[in-house]
């Protein structure tokens, strides 16, 4: 009978150990949490990258990134927590530098949009890989390195000199044409006077001559500190008599 108890509480005990085990691998006992924030956060970070043209260009991009909720698990298991932090830098700088090279840099400029839309397209594309969704992608800044700004600068100062050059040479060339005109007309004018002049004699000469007096005499007359003194001896001048007694 001691021998059968013996051999009952053994078998008991192993049942129960095998038991725990079971419980044990498959569902621990103590579990630690991890707090994801899944809301979009924005991120911004600069890059400096070259340009088709070997100039040198400081780029800044802003980015709204959230985790894809149904990859949680496998983002922590491979990045954690700072997983934005990561990876957003390194795929950011990598498509930046890779989409500027395909541009000259003043093509950065005039087709802004076109760059913007690639960069935008392949930063999405290229987050996928980490399990990360991009709401949105911008482009908020853009400079030139300080050799580029100079060049750019001496141009925009030979286009005003060439601009302001055809303007100079347009002017001359419509003075020279008025001067002609006008030569032209005081030309026709005095043949027309010389023809009339010989056909009236001195009549229509005496006659201008007239009328610009006439025009002389009219102006004068308006004039209030302008006095008239005949041609001849016989002047008249009111003299007060107080004054000539003195």
């Amino acid at each position: 009978m001691a021998n059968q108890a013996a051999v009952s509480f053994l078998n008991n005990l192993a049942r129960a150990a095998l038991s725990a085990k079971a419980l044990t691998s498959s569902s621990p006992w103590l579990q630690k949490p991890f707090i994801f924030d899944i809301r979009t956060r924005p991120h911004t970070f600069s890059s400096i990258s070259g340009t088709k043209d070997l100039q040198m260009v400081n780029l800044t991009l802003r980015v709204l990134s959230r985790p894809d909720v149904s990859h949680l698990p496998k983002i922590f298991q491979t990045l954690g927590l700072e997983y934005d932090e990561k990876v957003l830098p390194s795929i950011g700088n990598e498509v930046l530098k890779a989409v500027v090279a395909q541009f000259n840099a003043d093509q950065l400029l005039t087709e802004r949009p076109h760059v913007s839309a690639m960069v935008r397209e392949s930063l999405i594309r290229r987050a996928q890989d980490f399990n990360l969704v991009l709401d949105d992608v911008a482009i908020t800044h853009l400079s030139y390195g300080a050799e580029f700004s100079k060049a750019v600068e001496q141009k925009q100062v030979a286009q005003q000199e060439a601009e302001r050059s055809k303007f100079v040479v347009a002017k001359a060339e419509q003075e020279r044409r008025a001067a002609i005109i006008r030569a032209e007309g005081e030309s026709e004018s005095a043949k027309l006077i010389s023809e009339a002049t010989s056909a009236a004699g001195m009549g229509l000469i005496e006659l201008r001559r007239i009328e610009a007096s006439r025009e002389i005499a009219a102006t004068l007359a308006k004039t209030p500190n302008v006095a008239y003194l005949p041609n001849g001896n016989n002047m008249l001048l009111g003299l007060n008599p107080a004054l000539g007694s003195r």
